[in-house]
């Protein structure tokens, strides 16, 4: 739960409202003038109205150049950023030939996997030349290939399932999913801050949705108590199943899933577990297999598992593990298996070598290197952030730590001043979150090395005194970067 300094909270809310009520007014003014013009609707309803419109033209227009930044290069540690600019207050954005060299410190490049990799560049190139950068089909017709084949047997063995099936994106593996598993009768029961593809997932499947309180294991057993007490609506019948659904890492948090216990409250009012691991798998854990690793809990008590190779695997789509019978029901009546076309045969190969690099397939100790250092990296910059006053959501050994910012004035004011000091960071606001919780996610990497944090944090800690975001006070350390220094070494 965060609390919100009431300070904060209401000149937050009084931005937003100062803001609403300025475009609301020009937004009058503007229906006025547009009465002496003849549209060119011919009497068709207006295509974009309402609150999102209005969102989009009043706030984020003017500091979208806070967002899509177009970048160059490999999102490695640093990266290329194209410099732009705009003529017309922000309405639209010109790409210019200047480039910038930033400190990346907002891709998902957890492992260091997204550039070139001395075990994992060749292998790809070579699947490349053999089969081809598209399999132009569907699984069921002409898009499966013995890398298919053998990176499914190869995620399967890496997340202790006896099978698991692959789709070319990450957002479709929960949206088409979900409708598969469960539907009219059903129940699926949702942890507060699931991500939307999780939401979108469920509001298709046509099932029944409640909500629990964000990593509340004692709020979910209430949740499991009355639905399974009331039945379903209207008729009262039991429900058909229950399925929980929950993250390992909460993306916009940075927080572990209170996994243990909620597997255990599922077992105990017999409900299926289903847990998103985007975030978490190849990122924790002593040999990266993610928070089941990590917090102790046998996979065979999750009855479904998800994740992406967006992130600590440097390539694109998703995966669900589970029972060979799962699995085989899903490439059967899936759409995402039987209309979409197949993952790219290059990225799968890179999913492949990047699995081999972590568990020391490849010959080196190059996997538990990154392993570790991933782990050091992330709980060295989140004590640090914290020491300088920050307020830092998430746990410990989290390569995902949001710094929040709160007031909308704040979101573009440090974005634009990082990128000044060539820091490239994240911010996310409303929609993404709720209106009063906007922040700065920060997403670490095992290919920073110590020069990289320091400079950051320099950075940050700059940016933070300009902006007014050190909510807390900061601990005295004279000798504060020299110390950083030794906590690397």
């Amino acid at each position: 739960m965060i609390t919100i300094p009431y300070l904060t909270a209401l000149t937050t809310y009084f931005s937003y409202g100062l803001l609403f009520a300025f475009g609301q007014f020009r937004d009058f003014f503007r229906k006025i003038f547009d009465r002496w013009h003849a549209s060119n609707l011919q009497g068709y309803a207006p295509i974009c109205l309402g609150l999102e419109d209005f969102y989009i033209r009043r706030l984020y227009l003017r500091i979208q150049d806070c967002f899509g930044r177009p970048i160059s290069s490999a999102p490695d540690a640093w990266f290329d950023v194209v410099e732009r600019y705009s003529n017309d207050n922000n309405k639209t954005l010109k790409r210019t030939t200047k480039i910038t060299r930033c400190l990346n410190l907002g891709s998902y490049n957890y492992l260091g996997f997204a550039a070139a990799d001395e075990y994992c560049t060749p292998h790809v190139i070579e699947s490349l030349h053999k089969f081809s950068p598209s399999t132009c089909s569907s699984r069921v017709d002409g898009g499966t290939t013995t890398v298919h084949t053998e990176l499914e047997e190869c995620v399967a063995n890496f997340v202790g399932k006896p099978a698991a099936v692959v789709f070319g994106m990450g957002y479709v593996t929960n949206s088409a999913i979900l409708p598969i598993f469960i539907g009219k009768g059903g129940l699926i029961i949702s942890d507060s801050l699931n991500h939307n593809s999780i939401v979108n997932g469920a509001r298709g499947s046509g099932a029944t949705v409640r909500v629990f309180q964000h990593n509340t294991p004692s709020h979910l057993e209430k949740v499991l108590r009355e639905q399974i007490a009331e039945g379903q609506p209207r008729t009262h019948r039991p429900w058909k199943k229950i399925i929980v659904i929950v993250e390992g890492i909460y993306s916009m948090e940075g927080e572990l899933c209170k996994l243990p216990e909620i597997v255990a409250l599922c077992k105990k009012y017999k409900a299926y577990v289903y847990l998103d691991e985007a975030h978490s798998i190849g990122a924790v854990g002593k040999t990266g297999r993610g928070v089941c690793e990590l917090l102790g809990v046998d996979t065979a008590d999750v009855d479904i598992m998800m994740g992406t190779f967006t992130k600590s695997f440097g390539s694109c789509g998703g995966y669900i593990a589970g029972s060979k019978e799962v699995i085989q029901y899903l490439k059967y009546s899936c759409p995402a298996h039987l209309y979409a076309t197949s993952i790219s045969p290059p990225a799968a190969q890179q999913i492949i070598s990047s699995i081999q690099v972590i568990l020391g397939e490849d010959g080196s100790s190059r996997g538990a290197q990154k392993l570790a250092r991933i782990r050091e990296n992330s709980n060295f910059f989140r004590s640090e952030l914290q020491k300088m006053g920050f307020e830092v959501l998430g746990d410990n050994d989290s390569p995902v730590m949001p710094i929040m910012l709160y007031n909308p004035a704040k979101i573009p004011a440090f974005s634009r001043e990082c990128l000044k000091q060539n820091v490239a960071v994240v911010t996310v606001a409303f929609p993404a979150t709720p209106l009063l919780l906007a922040r700065a996610r920060i997403c670490i990497s095992a290919s920073h090395t110590k020069e990289d944090l320091v400079k950051a944090l320099e950075v940050i800690s700059r940016v933070g005194d300009l902006v007014g975001i050190k909510y807390f006070p900061a601990e005295p350390n004279k000798q504060h970067q020299e110390q950083s220094m030794m906590k690397l070494e």
